[in-house]
């Protein structure tokens, strides 16, 4: 299976300069902040859009470095992960790497279908008997769906997370499998990896 070498990814060389083009133009409003009568909120706009456009191309950019050596089928999980989000239909997507979880997960419902993205949100219409649980990839197959993970049990004082995050983050406390969730209240898409919570944003050209 091809995947990305993160080292020499053409995508962490355009995020580099990007990056780079943004630090230099926030250099030259923080230089223009003492000169008179000026105005700096459309370019402070400005930044912001591209900031923007820049945390997707890093998105893009860590998704397929994690991912792209242990399924092909990236693009159909970042797609259904995107309508996902649009339509504010929480999902909770297990993506299985290195380590074996089937010992950390109790069981739902077998499926053993290849991964398709009509199918992946199939799974998450609410009201449909697999909505609840995660959704278990191996590979380029959906193994299972309706499983039920460990939950965390550290405490996060500064952050409001739901049960899906939580069993997001208890599964990566115990496994290398990278997790990935779409808040039902905000949409908002977030990635668990190593027991840790990144959030993260797709392009809708994916």
């Amino acid at each position: 299976m091809e995947h990305l070498d993160c080292d020499v990814s053409p995508l962490k060389k355009e995020l580099k300069e990007q990056l780079t083009e943004i630090l230099h133009s926030i250099g030259q409003i923080v230089s223009s902040l003492d000169e008179v009568n000026t105005c700096l909120l459309n370019e402070i706009e400005h930044i912001s859009k591209r900031f923007s456009k820049t945390g997707a191309l890093a998105s893009t950019y860590y998704l397929n470095c994690f991912l792209s050596p242990y399924t092909s089928k990236y693009k159909e999980i970042s797609r259904s992960v995107n309508h996902l989000s649009l339509k504010r239909q929480g999902a909770l997507i297990v993506i299985q790497r290195e380590d074996n979880i089937d010992s950390w997960i109790t069981p739902g419902i077998l499926l053993s279908a290849e991964i398709t993205s009509s199918l992946l949100e199939s799974i998450f219409v609410p009201g449909s008997p697999l909505h609840d649980g995660a959704v278990f990839i191996r590979s380029d197959q959906i193994v299972s769906a309706a499983n039920i993970l460990p939950l965390t049990e550290r405490t996060f004082p500064n952050q409001k997370l739901g049960t899906r995050h939580r069993a997001a983050i208890g599964l990566s406390e115990r496994t290398d499998a990278l997790i990935v969730v779409v808040s039902e209240e905000t949409g908002k898409t977030s990635f668990c990896l190593n027991g840790h919570l990144y959030p993260f944003s797709i392009p809708s050209h994916v």
